[in-house]
């Protein structure tokens, strides 16, 4: 089984550059507080920490 991640956004991306919007929507986030399980790759960690502020990993499974 492989491991997986939950995340949620928590930050608006009003007001942010454009590559940190993209980022969200490749995380498959694109409203207020929608959550999703991601596998845990070193690329999805990557994408969650270009942008911090404005996703939140709820837990960890696996």
């Amino acid at each position: 089984m492989a491991k997986t991640i939950v995340v949620k956004q928590v930050g608006s991306p009003i007001r942010r550059p454009a590559s940190q919007r993209a980022t969200l929507v490749g995380l498959g986030l694109n409203k207020m507080h929608r959550t999703r399980e991601l596998e845990d790759t070193p690329s999805v960690r990557g994408m969650i920490n270009k942008i911090p502020h404005m996703v939140k990993i709820i837990e960890e499974k696996g």
